[in-house]
């Protein structure tokens, strides 16, 4: 038997539309790194980008369970000794919104090439609008997994 790889070009590409108000973080990041990798596609393989483009709204009313929001804290490190650099959750979810969906989302995809350009077809916006409206992103309920 012969296997049979799936090419990106004979794949449809599909914008998906996901509005981030009052869902969970972690459980939104996962979801959407499944759509990002292409895992519910049928011919889902870990090296072909078959994954879609995803359009996240509402970035600034996504939630943390618990007490996160008080206490969890983003790490930076500038190479040179001292430039170790840590932003509260609730800083950063006040200054750039986007970046806690993005971070959060990075964190799951693959940690190399494939990843860094899954990671492109992430869109993540504050507000309800987006400039997307010309690919026609359908609205996607990242309860479930297609």
């Amino acid at each position: 038997m012969r296997t049979s790889f799936v090419k990106r070009e004979n794949v449809p590409v599909e914008w998906l539309v996901v509005d981030a108000a009052g869902m969970t973080l972690g459980r939104l990041s996962s979801r959407i790194a499944y759509a990002l990798m292409g895992k519910g596609k049928p011919g889902f393989s870990r090296q072909t980008d078959i994954g879609d483009h995803v359009v996240v709204v509402n970035a600034e009313k996504v939630r943390l369970t618990g007490s996160k929001a008080e206490t969890k804290t983003y790490f930076r490190f500038s190479g040179y000794p001292g430039g170790a650099k840590f932003t509260s959750y609730k800083e950063l979810i006040q200054k750039e919104p986007e970046e806690v969906l993005m971070h959060a989302v990075k964190g799951m995809l693959p940690h190399n090439r494939l990843g860094r350009k899954m990671a492109k077809k992430l869109h993540v916006y504050r507000g309800p609008g987006h400039p997307h409206s010309a690919q026609n992103p359908r609205a996607w309920a990242p309860g479930k997994l297609t």
